[in-house]
Protein backbone atom coordinates (compact mmCIF):
# COMPACT_ATOMS: atom_id res chain seq x y z
CA UNK A 1 0.00 0.00 0.00
CA UNK A 2 1.19 3.51 -0.60
CA UNK A 3 1.39 6.08 2.56
CA UNK A 4 1.57 9.57 2.12
CA UNK A 5 4.07 11.23 4.30
CA UNK A 6 4.78 14.81 5.60
CA UNK A 7 7.08 16.00 8.11
CA UNK A 8 7.79 19.46 10.01
CA UNK A 9 11.27 20.27 10.80
CA UNK A 10 12.45 23.26 13.18
CA UNK A 11 13.71 25.50 10.20
CA UNK A 12 15.88 24.61 7.10
CA UNK A 13 18.35 21.24 8.08
CA UNK A 14 16.90 21.29 11.73
CA UNK A 15 15.64 18.73 14.19
CA UNK A 16 12.35 16.64 13.00
CA UNK A 17 9.63 18.02 14.94
CA UNK A 18 6.53 15.89 13.82
CA UNK A 19 5.83 13.13 11.39
CA UNK A 20 2.46 11.93 9.84
CA UNK A 21 1.63 8.80 6.94
CA UNK A 22 -1.84 8.48 5.62
CA UNK A 23 -2.68 5.38 3.84
CA UNK A 24 -4.33 5.16 0.82
CA UNK A 25 -6.90 3.13 1.78
CA UNK A 26 -8.88 3.28 5.33
CA UNK A 27 -8.28 5.36 7.79
CA UNK A 28 -5.43 4.12 10.14
CA UNK A 29 -2.92 6.93 9.93
CA UNK A 30 -0.02 7.38 11.76
CA UNK A 31 1.13 10.65 13.31
CA UNK A 32 3.90 11.46 16.01
CA UNK A 33 5.41 14.75 17.58
CA UNK A 34 9.23 14.26 18.66
CA UNK A 35 10.58 16.16 21.80
CA UNK A 36 11.28 19.93 20.52
CA UNK A 37 14.60 21.44 20.39
CA UNK A 38 15.47 23.73 23.23
CA UNK A 39 15.61 26.97 20.45
CA UNK A 40 13.03 27.13 17.74
CA UNK A 41 13.40 28.45 14.63
CA UNK A 42 11.13 32.20 14.44
CA UNK A 43 8.83 30.84 11.48
CA UNK A 44 8.65 27.54 13.19
CA UNK A 45 7.28 28.80 16.50
CA UNK A 46 4.62 30.68 14.86
CA UNK A 47 3.31 28.64 12.22
CA UNK A 48 3.82 24.87 13.04
CA UNK A 49 3.97 24.43 16.95
CA UNK A 50 1.08 26.20 17.73
CA UNK A 51 -0.40 23.54 15.45
CA UNK A 52 0.84 20.00 16.77
CA UNK A 53 -1.84 19.05 19.02
CA UNK A 54 -4.78 19.98 16.20
CA UNK A 55 -5.29 16.27 15.57
CA UNK A 56 -8.30 14.19 15.78
CA UNK A 57 -9.56 12.07 18.64
CA UNK A 58 -6.67 8.87 18.94
CA UNK A 59 -4.23 9.94 17.67
CA UNK A 60 -1.64 11.17 20.54
CA UNK A 61 -0.24 14.72 19.90
CA UNK A 62 2.15 13.94 23.25
CA UNK A 63 5.99 14.44 21.69
CA UNK A 64 7.96 11.26 21.52
CA UNK A 65 11.90 10.80 21.82
CA UNK A 66 13.37 10.05 18.49
CA UNK A 67 13.56 6.37 19.43
CA UNK A 68 10.61 6.43 20.47
CA UNK A 69 8.84 7.64 17.69
CA UNK A 70 10.79 5.34 15.25
CA UNK A 71 9.67 2.06 16.82
CA UNK A 72 6.53 3.48 16.37
CA UNK A 73 6.76 4.54 12.61
CA UNK A 74 8.26 0.44 12.48
CA UNK A 75 5.71 -0.82 14.19
CA UNK A 76 2.69 0.86 12.45
CA UNK A 77 4.57 -0.33 8.78
CA UNK A 78 5.37 -3.55 10.05
CA UNK A 79 2.19 -5.98 8.67
CA UNK A 80 2.71 -4.06 5.58
CA UNK A 81 5.41 -6.15 3.26
CA UNK A 82 4.76 -4.01 0.33
CA UNK A 83 4.76 -0.73 1.53
CA UNK A 84 5.57 2.64 -0.66
CA UNK A 85 6.25 5.74 1.02
CA UNK A 86 4.91 8.64 -1.10
CA UNK A 87 6.21 12.28 -0.89
CA UNK A 88 6.06 15.42 -2.59
CA UNK A 89 9.24 16.93 -1.10
CA UNK A 90 12.71 15.39 -0.90
CA UNK A 91 13.49 16.43 2.81
CA UNK A 92 10.05 14.74 3.93
CA UNK A 93 11.71 11.32 2.84
CA UNK A 94 15.66 12.30 3.89
CA UNK A 95 13.53 13.07 7.74
CA UNK A 96 12.30 10.02 7.45
CA UNK A 97 15.10 8.06 6.33
CA UNK A 98 17.14 9.73 8.94
CA UNK A 99 14.55 8.65 11.11
CA UNK A 100 14.85 5.19 10.88
CA UNK A 101 18.55 5.18 11.77
CA UNK A 102 18.89 4.74 16.00
CA UNK A 103 22.40 4.22 16.56
CA UNK A 104 25.69 3.85 14.77
CA UNK A 105 25.15 1.18 12.02
CA UNK A 106 21.97 0.45 13.73
CA UNK A 107 18.27 0.96 12.52
CA UNK A 108 14.80 0.22 14.10
CA UNK A 109 13.47 -2.86 12.62
CA UNK A 110 11.66 -2.49 9.73
CA UNK A 111 11.22 -4.63 5.98
CA UNK A 112 11.76 -3.17 2.97
CA UNK A 113 10.22 0.01 1.90
CA UNK A 114 9.86 1.60 -1.60
CA UNK A 115 9.92 5.41 -1.80
CA UNK A 116 8.05 7.43 -4.84
CA UNK A 117 9.00 11.03 -5.03
CA UNK A 118 5.93 13.19 -6.62
CA UNK A 119 6.83 16.64 -8.47
CA UNK A 120 3.37 18.96 -8.07
CA UNK A 121 4.57 22.00 -9.68
CA UNK A 122 1.59 24.41 -8.34
CA UNK A 123 0.64 22.13 -5.29
CA UNK A 124 1.56 23.40 -1.76
CA UNK A 125 0.35 20.67 0.84
CA UNK A 126 0.23 23.79 3.67
CA UNK A 127 -2.36 25.54 1.37
CA UNK A 128 -4.50 22.91 0.42
CA UNK A 129 -4.24 21.82 4.07
CA UNK A 130 -7.60 21.81 6.75
CA UNK A 131 -4.69 23.01 9.16
CA UNK A 132 -1.77 24.23 7.46
CA UNK A 133 2.08 22.98 8.99
CA UNK A 134 0.90 20.56 10.81
CA UNK A 135 2.17 16.90 9.21
CA UNK A 136 -1.24 14.73 9.30
CA UNK A 137 -3.24 16.97 7.99
CA UNK A 138 -1.12 18.10 5.09
CA UNK A 139 -0.62 14.33 4.47
CA UNK A 140 -3.94 14.39 3.87
CA UNK A 141 -4.08 16.75 1.15
CA UNK A 142 -1.38 15.49 -0.30
CA UNK A 143 -3.14 11.96 -0.46
CA UNK A 144 -6.47 13.38 -1.22
CA UNK A 145 -4.41 15.99 -4.31
CA UNK A 146 -2.44 12.37 -5.84
CA UNK A 147 -5.75 10.39 -5.75
CA UNK A 148 -7.71 13.04 -7.54
CA UNK A 149 -4.91 13.74 -10.21
CA UNK A 150 -4.80 9.60 -11.42
CA UNK A 151 -8.35 9.97 -11.40
CA UNK A 152 -8.31 12.91 -13.91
Amino acid sequence: MRYFLDTEFNGWGGALISLALVPEFGDHEFYATLDLPDALHPWVARNVVPFLGQVPPGHSPAPLSRIAAAEAVADYLAADRDATIVADWPDDIAYFCSLLVIGEGDIVPIGSLKFEFVASPGFSTANNSRVPHNALHDARALRDFVLGWEDD
